[in-house]
């Protein structure tokens, strides 16, 4: 058993050591981080609408206007950060598909918190983790691979 748990070990440490030298290991780092902020942006936003704007059950409605404000924030952090000089296509082409990368989170963001809101009555900041989480998954993937190439 032993050697198994070894050479899984030894696997997974060469995978790391590729993700390092390719540069992807340090620009998910980095994507991590500016995610981080860019979420802890949207929960502040977010946040105080569910609780003096909109009732909890309508939750949904704050989700806009917390992700125009972080994903704002976002553009700035990935582009000169976790992205930087991975661009392909400068200028207007590149902030479109920007865009569209985080309106595919934000309507990920918004059936979720929906679903937990509306359907499950959970409390609003309940369906903000896993609305997060996932929602940094597929932005990642899709900026890694169509935005930032």
């Amino acid at each position: 058993m032993r050697v198994k748990n070894k050479a899984g070990m030894q696997a997974i440490w060469r995978q790391v050591e590729q993700m390092r030298a390719s540069g992807v290991l340090g620009q998910l780092v980095r994507f991590g981080i500016a995610g981080g902020i860019s979420s802890v942006v949207y929960s502040l936003v977010y946040l105080p609408l569910t609780a003096y704007a909109f009732p909890p059950r309508q939750a949904v409605a704050a989700v806009p206007f917390a992700f125009a404000v972080a994903v704002v924030v976002g553009f700035f952090l990935h582009s000169r950060w976790s992205f930087k000089g991975h661009a392909k296509e400068p200028g207007a082409g590149r902030h479109v598909k920007f865009v569209i990368v985080q309106g595919s989170g934000l309507a990920l963001n918004a059936v979720i918190t929906w679903i937990g809101t509306a359907l499950l009555h959970l409390h609003p900041w309940i369906p903000l983790i896993p609305a997060v989480f996932l929602a940094a998954i597929v932005t990642f993937v899709l900026n890694r691979f169509w935005v930032f190439n």
